[in-house]
């Protein structure tokens, strides 16, 4: 299951809370099968379903305007209305081979950026009316995911082969980091600040570098910080909080764990009878609240 971030709309059609405000909070899903579902976060009730009909939905997330979804799915990604109660595509991204297994966005919304398993990283300018990608930057592995710099300079790329590659998009220029040799980089994440990058690779393990650098012409440095021995399996996911506090890891271990910033160390190992692999996990906005997306198909909600 696919987890994308929490965020608030206003809909007309549900009452206001006891400040008369009408935004609500809403989290979207998306998984195998075929699916994509936006739920009221604090009730756990489905909203709406949209279809993805072609394939499974590999990864997911909301435009910065908080109109429109993208779904990362096999060969293309579909773009979804949330504003509308249309099931269907509104936009049809095409052209790549394989999976598409990362998607983001530029912070105003100008460009997206996706990863996939024909081992290429894209750009795609969501201005033109020409809906093929404008950049790519080819790897020699199936790309697993990418991740932007907070200064939208920078685009992290993570292949099965176990590279990290630093994609300058000002100048094309590129560099490579192997943390750990044929480990493969199962995700990687950047806090909002900037100050800190985590990677998470197939053997459990999770890497931290202090970020330096990274403003106007001068390129980011990753200094290295930490090795955690985070998960016992596979480690599938690392996310930052919105305050840069914590940092969440997800595992084929049946767990997530909760890590605490300021020295890395543990803060809360989170884990349900019910659970098996933990795919995705996503923070609330006020960092206070994290939500799992686990292969029993259940949401978790943890304080």
């Amino acid at each position: 299951m696919v987890v994308s971030d929490l965020f608030s709309c206003n809909s007309p059609s549900m009452s206001g809370d006891v400040q008369g405000n009408s935004d609500q909070v809403i989290l979207v899903t998306g998984g195998y099968d075929h699916t994509i579902k936006l739920w009221q976060a604090h009730t756990g009730v489905c909203q709406r379903t949209a279809q993805h009909t072609d394939s499974q939905v590999n990864a997911l997330d909301i435009t910065p305007d908080k109109q429109l979804i993208a779904a990362a799915g096999y060969q293309h990604i579909r773009m979804y209305d949330l504003s509308s109660s249309n099931p269907n595509p509104v936009i049809n991204y095409e052209g790549v081979s394989k999976n598409v297994t990362g998607v983001g966005f530029q912070e105003e919304g100008k460009w997206m950026y996706t990863g996939g398993e024909d081992c290429s990283a894209r750009i795609w300018d969501l201005r033109s009316r020409n809906l093929q990608c404008q950049r790519i930057f080819q790897v020699s592995a199936p790309v697993n995911c990418v991740c932007l710099h907070p200064n939208q300079a920078e685009l992290v790329v993570g292949d099965q082969s176990g590279v990290i590659h630093l994609w300058d998009l000002k100048t094309d220029h590129n560099e490579q980091l192997i943390p750990e040799a044929e480990a493969s980089i199962q995700d990687i994440a950047m806090d909002p600040e900037g100050s800190y990058m985590a990677a998470v690779n197939n053997r459990g393990h999770c890497y931290i570098w202090s970020l330096t650098g990274g403003v106007a012409e001068e390129p980011t440095k990753l200094n290295p910080k930490h090795k955690i021995e985070a998960h016992q399996r596979c480690a599938l996911k690392c996310k930052f909080s919105p305050d840069s506090t914590l940092l969440v890891t997800t595992s084929a271990d049946q767990t997530a764990r909760v890590w605490k910033t300021s020295d890395f160390t543990l803060l809360q190992e989170l884990k349900h009878e019910a659970q098996r692999w933990v795919w995705d996990a996503a923070f609330s906005a006020d960092s206070q609240y994290i939500l799992t997306g686990v292969s029993c198909t259940t949401l978790f909600v943890v304080i």
